[in-house]
């Protein structure tokens, strides 16, 4: 009978040509099969697989082979120290979203008389439930246009303990939402059309949740358009672009709002990342 050791070098050796972190991805799919932490597989590498888990991982490795991510495969993924369910009705949480998490979460410690927040395009609910479990007397309306991506944020909702304080909606970004909130964050479909195209990504997750039409930014305009009459007086927005937008992105939301209003705060890579709309 294999040993883990022999699994794991298999393993790897399959998936070598599917993805640059094949290493670390086998070691992560044989602990999801053996329900352990890496650390006890890599410590036990003369241990077994039952029939079941065999099977288990031979169906999962079929699918990664097919060009499923990961995360679908595991049907959860981490976001902010978070663990969330996934599954290919829901972008897939990358880390480059926690800059608007850490922002926002800053934010509102220095605000503590701001509770009411938006996450507009909720997906998976990961800013959403991110946001609730980090502060605890704030209320969040998480909006999707998707009624399978709602389904999968309500879950992880009631994952982390925060039904009472997210509520999930559906609403094509802000349309019929009549509130004004003290905090919206949305992370909208940002790539263009064209681009889409000929990506990786949008062979395996929603397209509905990556095309940002002809120039990445028609779901970001909408939303600029319903944020003045929508965020409360002396309230911020946040909203993830993508790292050419910078300027497109501040001269769309010139349109509504002060330039002194406006600022883009980039990522620890120094790439444009995150539109900041405020009350200066």
């Amino acid at each position: 009978m294999d040993s883990l050791q022999n699994h794991l070098h298999r393993l790897q050796e399959r998936l070598k040509g599917s993805s640059e972190s094949y290493r670390l991805d086998a070691q992560v799919l044989l602990s999801h099969v053996l329900q352990k932490p890496r650390a006890w597989l890599l410590a036990h590498p003369e241990a077994h697989l039952t029939p079941d888990q065999r099977q288990e991982l031979e169906q999962a490795v079929q699918r990664l082979e097919r060009g499923e991510p990961l995360p679908y495969v595991l049907g959860h993924w981490e976001f902010y120290g978070l663990d969330f369910l996934v599954s290919p009705a829901v972008l897939i949480p990358r880390p480059e979203t926690e800059l608007l998490v850490e922002y926002a979460l800053r934010w509102l410690q220095e605000h503590p008389g701001r509770r009411s927040a938006a996450d507009i395009g909720t997906g998976s609910g990961c800013i959403a439930v991110s946001l609730a479990v980090n502060v605890p007397d704030l209320q969040v309306i998480a909006g999707d246009i998707s009624p399978a991506a709602l389904q999968v944020a309500r879950s992880n909702a009631a994952r982390h303990d925060v039904t009472d304080r997210v509520h999930c909606i559906q609403t094509d970004l802000l349309s019929g939402v009549e509130e004004r909130f003290d905090l919206i964050c949305a992370n909208l479909p940002y790539i263009p059309t064209e681009i889409l195209q000929n990506l990786d990504v949008a062979r395996a997750e929603p397209w509905l949740a990556l095309d940002g039409g002809p120039d990445g930014l028609s779901s970001v305009r909408r939303l600029l358009q319903d944020l003045p009459a929508r965020r409360a007086p002396g309230g911020r927005a946040l909203l993830e672009i993508e790292a050419s937008q910078g300027a497109a992105a501040r001269q769309a939301a010139g349109r509504f709002f002060k330039a002194d209003q406006v600022s883009v705060l980039p990522d620890l890579a120094g790439r444009d990342r995150l539109l900041i709309i405020s009350n200066q």
